[in-house]
């Protein structure tokens, strides 16, 4: 049985977009969209659902350590509150 693929779809924000977060332990707050995955339906909002991450120490950073990066928001729990190129 084939796996049925998820189709890009038009999305109501675009990245530079600011937007209200309406839902989660973000509500309230605004932010600029940095990116925006169609096919996931989800946008990362700069500074907002920070999730931390533990890195191990490599070649590349030798001390490792815990950084926060920002993860992904479903766009049905953001609201654009001002285009960038409206």
């Amino acid at each position: 049985m084939a796996t049925k693929k998820a189709t890009p779809t038009k999305l109501h924000v675009k990245t530079g977009d600011t937007v209200l977060v309406i839902a989660g332990d973000e509500k309230g707050k605004t932010g600029t969209i940095k990116s925006v995955n169609r096919s996931t339906q989800r946008v990362i909002v700069e500074g907002l659902n920070l999730a931390t991450k533990h890195n191990k120490p490599s070649a590349k950073n030798p001390q490792g350590g815990i950084t926060k990066i920002e993860a992904p928001i479903h766009v049905s729990n953001v609201k654009r509150v001002d285009s960038a190129n409206a």
